[in-house]
């Protein structure tokens, strides 16, 4: 045995070495692998309390790390086009009925989340930690007024066909420079005599690759633009 061992004992190392690097590579591989899941952010956007147009809106932060909401965007896709919203901020200016405005906004006070009573949605989300932007329904009210459709309760007017309904979440996640984001598309189902809304895909779609990024900075710039534009005074 010995002999064997004294004759071979070249290529036993050499094994040897082979599987010490290979045992190595492996947990190199595992602690990488741990420390992506843990810098790689996670959001959520699904429904909550309901399946149909009363559904809330509820954003989930699966990350290891807090997450800072910076910007909530909807958008309408329409027969006519689409509009896009920064919902961020709650309003209830979308309802043009008084009646229905006294009684969207109570119904939106029982159901507020307790983080957004500043009426903004802005802010740090923590790890497991979740908060609803309103129902899916006000959020199609309020995308219909500012896009100048006229309603019937749910239900757009003048053969107008709602189509989809996208959220995308604006965040910056940790000490990461460029922002990050995610987004989930929803599909108008008619249900008389109410209006169903179910989800393209099972998950929700993650926008954290550099070239998403970069537009996502485009995005917020643009936004802002905006709020600059609309806060001149009138001109003369």
């Amino acid at each position: 045995m010995f002999d064997w061992l004294s004759q071979h004992g070249d290529n036993i190392s050499v094994l040897t070495d082979i599987g010490t690097l290979l045992v190595w590579v492996v947990y190199a591989q595992l602690l990488y692998f741990s420390f992506r899941r843990q810098r790689r952010p996670r959001l959520l956007i699904n429904r909550g309390r309901k399946k149909d147009i009363d559904a809330l809106c509820i954003i989930s932060n699966m990350s290891a790390e807090p997450v800072f909401i910076q910007h909530v965007i909807a958008e309408l896709e329409t027969s006519r086009g689409i509009v896009c919203v920064d919902v961020t901020d709650r309003t209830e200016s979308y309802s043009g009925d008084d009646e229905s405005r006294r009684e969207c906004g109570s119904s939106l006070t029982a159901d507020s989340s307790p983080i957004v009573r500043d009426g903004s949605h802005q802010g740090p989300l923590g790890p497991g930690n979740f908060v609803h932007i309103d129902s899916f329904g006000a959020l199609t009210k309020r995308l219909a007024y500012d896009g100048g459709f006229e309603m019937e309760g749910i239900h757009p007017r003048n053969g107008v066909v709602f189509r989809s309904l996208t959220i995308r979440i604006i965040c910056i996640y940790g000490s990461e420079d460029l922002p990050i984001g995610a987004e989930r598309r929803f599909e108008f189902i008619e249900q008389q005599p109410e209006c169903g809304l179910v989800p393209v895909t099972w998950d929700t779609k993650r926008l954290s690759s550099p070239w998403q990024r970069r537009r996502l900075c485009r995005e917020i710039r643009q936004l802002n633009d905006k709020d600059e534009l609309s806060s001149l005074p009138p001109e003369a």
